[in-house]
Protein backbone atom coordinates (compact mmCIF):
# COMPACT_ATOMS: atom_id res chain seq x y z
CA UNK A 1 0.00 0.00 0.00
CA UNK A 2 1.00 3.38 -0.82
CA UNK A 3 1.09 6.17 1.92
CA UNK A 4 0.18 9.52 0.76
CA UNK A 5 1.12 12.78 3.04
CA UNK A 6 -1.90 14.69 4.14
CA UNK A 7 -1.27 17.70 1.48
CA UNK A 8 -0.85 14.69 -1.18
CA UNK A 9 -4.14 13.64 -0.86
CA UNK A 10 -5.84 16.72 -0.58
CA UNK A 11 -4.29 17.74 -4.01
CA UNK A 12 -5.04 14.70 -5.78
CA UNK A 13 -8.80 14.88 -4.45
CA UNK A 14 -8.90 19.05 -5.27
CA UNK A 15 -7.61 17.74 -8.89
CA UNK A 16 -10.54 15.34 -9.06
CA UNK A 17 -12.70 18.34 -8.05
CA UNK A 18 -11.87 20.60 -10.31
CA UNK A 19 -11.26 18.47 -13.34
CA UNK A 20 -10.60 20.32 -16.46
CA UNK A 21 -10.07 23.85 -14.14
CA UNK A 22 -7.54 21.80 -12.53
CA UNK A 23 -4.50 24.56 -12.64
CA UNK A 24 -2.24 25.44 -10.34
CA UNK A 25 -3.63 28.52 -9.09
CA UNK A 26 -7.30 27.15 -9.18
CA UNK A 27 -5.79 23.88 -6.69
CA UNK A 28 -4.28 26.66 -4.48
CA UNK A 29 -7.54 28.72 -4.62
CA UNK A 30 -10.06 25.67 -3.67
CA UNK A 31 -7.36 24.71 -0.81
CA UNK A 32 -7.88 27.83 0.81
CA UNK A 33 -11.56 27.33 0.12
CA UNK A 34 -11.55 24.22 2.15
CA UNK A 35 -9.35 24.67 4.27
CA UNK A 36 -9.10 28.09 5.23
CA UNK A 37 -5.05 27.98 4.83
CA UNK A 38 -2.87 30.19 1.87
CA UNK A 39 -0.42 27.94 0.79
CA UNK A 40 2.66 29.35 -0.76
CA UNK A 41 2.53 28.61 -4.85
CA UNK A 42 5.73 26.37 -4.13
CA UNK A 43 3.59 24.76 -1.36
CA UNK A 44 1.09 23.74 -3.98
CA UNK A 45 3.68 23.21 -6.53
CA UNK A 46 5.97 20.93 -5.58
CA UNK A 47 4.03 18.34 -4.41
CA UNK A 48 2.20 18.41 -7.36
CA UNK A 49 5.86 17.62 -9.84
CA UNK A 50 6.06 15.19 -6.83
CA UNK A 51 2.82 13.60 -7.62
CA UNK A 52 3.60 13.94 -11.19
CA UNK A 53 6.74 11.66 -10.86
CA UNK A 54 4.88 9.53 -9.28
CA UNK A 55 2.25 8.87 -11.91
CA UNK A 56 -0.49 9.93 -9.79
CA UNK A 57 -0.78 13.12 -12.20
CA UNK A 58 -0.47 13.78 -15.81
CA UNK A 59 0.68 17.60 -16.11
CA UNK A 60 0.54 19.04 -19.87
CA UNK A 61 0.97 23.03 -20.63
CA UNK A 62 -1.99 24.69 -21.85
CA UNK A 63 -1.83 27.28 -24.89
CA UNK A 64 -0.65 30.32 -24.08
CA UNK A 65 -2.31 33.41 -24.10
CA UNK A 66 -1.89 37.34 -24.22
CA UNK A 67 -3.09 37.44 -20.52
CA UNK A 68 -0.65 35.70 -19.39
CA UNK A 69 2.32 37.33 -21.37
CA UNK A 70 2.79 34.26 -23.18
CA UNK A 71 3.13 31.77 -21.13
CA UNK A 72 1.45 28.22 -20.55
CA UNK A 73 -0.95 27.21 -17.77
CA UNK A 74 -0.32 23.37 -16.48
CA UNK A 75 -2.91 21.65 -16.01
CA UNK A 76 -3.17 18.57 -13.81
CA UNK A 77 -5.40 15.42 -14.64
CA UNK A 78 -5.40 12.35 -11.96
CA UNK A 79 -4.01 8.60 -13.46
CA UNK A 80 -5.73 5.88 -12.89
CA UNK A 81 -2.72 4.93 -10.62
CA UNK A 82 -3.90 8.02 -9.07
CA UNK A 83 -7.46 7.19 -8.60
CA UNK A 84 -5.81 3.70 -7.01
CA UNK A 85 -4.19 5.31 -4.59
CA UNK A 86 -6.59 7.00 -3.33
CA UNK A 87 -9.24 5.11 -3.14
CA UNK A 88 -6.73 2.50 -0.63
CA UNK A 89 -6.31 5.59 1.29
CA UNK A 90 -9.58 6.23 1.84
CA UNK A 91 -10.62 2.13 2.67
CA UNK A 92 -7.45 2.55 5.35
CA UNK A 93 -8.81 6.07 6.86
CA UNK A 94 -12.38 4.76 6.93
CA UNK A 95 -10.59 1.46 8.23
CA UNK A 96 -8.58 2.99 10.67
CA UNK A 97 -12.05 5.22 12.10
CA UNK A 98 -14.09 2.42 12.53
CA UNK A 99 -13.99 3.02 16.23
CA UNK A 100 -17.50 1.79 18.50
CA UNK A 101 -19.31 4.58 19.08
CA UNK A 102 -18.79 4.93 22.54
CA UNK A 103 -15.12 5.33 21.84
CA UNK A 104 -16.37 8.11 19.91
CA UNK A 105 -18.59 9.77 22.17
CA UNK A 106 -16.30 9.25 25.00
CA UNK A 107 -13.49 11.05 23.05
CA UNK A 108 -16.22 13.27 21.69
CA UNK A 109 -15.46 12.95 18.33
CA UNK A 110 -18.75 12.91 17.28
Amino acid sequence: MTLLSRTEEMLLLMVCKLQDEAYGMQIRNEVKEVTGKLYSIGGIYVPLDRLVAKGFLKMEDVEASEDRMGRPRRRFTITAEGLSVLRETRQMELAMWDLPDTILKKMKLV
